[in-house]
């Protein structure tokens, strides 16, 4: 499986979710299930938005874990 590490990096930088919503420009409801890991699919422009603003590359953004 796939997740998204935008919390666990936010908490490592000391910004909130909100501070990354306004930086996002998204819906709240958009935004949420994005950094929440409930979305099927990212646009390409949303992973270089994040990676910009949490100055990260896509390697760091992303974990993949094996299925139980």
């Amino acid at each position: 499986m796939i997740k998204l590490r935008v919390l666990d990096i936010l908490a490592q930088q000391n910004h909130s979710k909100y501070w990354l919503y306004i930086q996002m420009n998204l819906s709240y409801q958009n935004f949420n299930r994005l950094v929440n890991n409930e979305t099927r699919a990212i646009r390409y422009e949303n992973i270089e938005k994040l990676c910009t603003i949490l100055q990260c590359t896509p390697d760091e953004l992303f974990e993949i874990t094996p299925d139980a």
